[in-house]
């Protein structure tokens, strides 16, 4: 398996492997619509092949998941510089083959040598899978997004 920096060659069908991490979110509660926003996330992906901020791996010369990862440079001054994991996507076909370990790792990799001090990121809750994988790559819970809806189903 290689990990690398992709041409923006691939924007087509990295745009269409993060569509699928959207659906496949859906399950876990996400509201993110993955087809309605590919135009959106078509440009994201050029943007972060340009500022080499999304890693891809090849098996086979296939490509068989993404990365995509940025160094929080917010306007609130912290006492910690974050590397944030956006998005993290493997093929089911790849699966705990040890692509997504090798995905995050290099995204670690990179945001360490842009200055982060900690790395963040998110997982649906629901999602015990992503979660476990996380955990055992020594990621524990900061902060817990709580939601409620305003529809009210008694009226």
């Amino acid at each position: 398996m290689d990990i690398t920096t992709p041409s923006t060659e691939l924007t087509d069908r990295l745009t269409e492997m993060w569509v699928e991490l959207a659906r496949d979110q859906r399950d876990y509660g996400s509201h993110l619509l993955g087809p309605e926003n590919r135009a959106v996330i078509r440009e994201t992906v050029v943007q972060r092949i340009v500022s080499d901020n999304l890693l891809v791996a090849r098996q086979d010369d296939a490509v068989v998941g993404f990365v995509m990862f940025s160094v929080d440079r917010g306007r609130y001054d912290q006492d910690v510089t974050a590397g944030l994991v956006e998005n993290i996507y493997v093929v089911p076909a790849a699966r705990r083959d040890g692509v997504g370990s090798a995905l995050l790792r290099a995204a670690e990799e990179r945001l360490v040598d842009g200055g982060a001090t900690v790395i963040q990121l998110e997982a649906m809750a629901e999602n015990d899978a992503a979660r476990q994988f996380y955990a055992a790559h020594g990621y524990a819970p900061h902060r817990l997004e709580l939601e409620k809806s305003t529809e009210n189903d008694t009226a």
